[in-house]
């Protein structure tokens, strides 16, 4: 009779059914700095919500207005979370005009809820999109705060993504589908044509100053070059040449001397260029974003 007992607690209150209480990290993004109570009044609201959500941020130095660094980040990252992460990312200079405010669910499973910027164009190539829905400001947005013009990202937004994260709403409550494709920066996608291949500079690996593409590692294979060889590089803002140089890829800073240039694969296996110890970026004013292009042939 013991034994039976137990089975029975075991089954109807030893196991969560499916969907009943289940909570998903939620990851904020801002280019609001953390030097005033921007950041902590997103993260009050959405305690608020459940005092049992998991709260994380990706970054809140995305440099001012800068859409697409907002758009890099999350290409960055989101990959690496689980499925059903809800992710908040707000850089919104357009903030209180006509952009739509959505939810993004990409085809991995994670939502992404956002200013309909630009900034989903990264991650919407990545991972691909299942359905977006833009969201109904009336049934999700903080009580009392209709007045409010200026902070989408405390009143709409971190609201919004706490409710999907805590499971207060399922993804088909935040609003419409919308049928109108996301808005999509410009920028050079990694091409090989002619022995030689094209790409962009999307950001900067900012702490250290080196220079990372969005050319992956297949796209590379096409030089048919290896560790050692020499590489022949160029680098273009708004089709100004800043940049030309020929390098070594190996595989680790310490391939080369001190103060030496190269070109190795980053941490997410795509073409990237440094000096050993030193900011490239610095040595040369490189800088990133859509008009920065970069373009490589095998060395001599």
């Amino acid at each position: 009779m013991k034994r039976c007992a137990i089975l029975f607690c075991f089954l109807f209150f030893g196991r969560v059914l499916p969907g009943a209480g289940q909570k998903n990290a939620l990851v904020f993004q801002s280019d609001f700095g953390v030097k005033d109570g921007a950041v902590a009044a997103m993260k009050g609201v959405a305690y608020s919500v459940s005092r049992d959500l998991q709260i994380f941020d990706i970054t809140h130095e995305i440099p001012v207005y800068n859409i697409w660094e907002a758009s890099y980040r999350l290409y960055q990252t989101v990959s690496y979370w689980p499925k059903g992460t809800v992710f908040v990312s707000v850089v919104d200079p357009g903030v209180g005009s006509d952009r739509k405010s959505v939810v993004l669910k990409t085809k991995s499973g994670h939502f992404i809820v956002t200013p309909d910027n630009g900034t989903l164009t990264l991650v919407s190539e990545s991972l691909g999109i299942e359905e977006v829905r833009e969201i109904d400001e009336v049934r999700n947005r903080l009580k009392n705060s209709e007045q409010s013009y200026t902070f989408h990202g405390r009143d709409v937004y971190a609201y919004t993504g706490a409710r999907l994260a805590a499971g207060v709403i399922r993804f088909e409550a935040v609003g419409p589908l919308t049928k109108t494709p996301v808005v999509r920066l410009n920028y050079q996608k990694a091409v090989y044509e002619k022995h030689e291949i094209r790409g962009n500079i999307p950001v900067l690996d900012v702490q250290y100053g080196n220079i990372w593409t969005n050319i992956d590692r297949e796209t590379f294979r096409n030089l048919n070059v290896e560790f050692g060889d020499l590489i022949h590089v160029t680098i273009y803002d708004d089709g100004n040449k800043v940049y030309e140089g020929t390098v070594p890829l190996v595989k680790t800073f310490a391939d080369v001397e001190v103060g030496k240039e190269m070109g190795y694969l980053n941490s997410l296996l795509n073409f990237a260029m440094g000096i050993n110890s030193e900011s490239f970026a610095n040595r040369y004013k490189i800088g990133s974003g859509p008009g920065w292009v970069i373009v490589i042939r095998k060395g001599p």
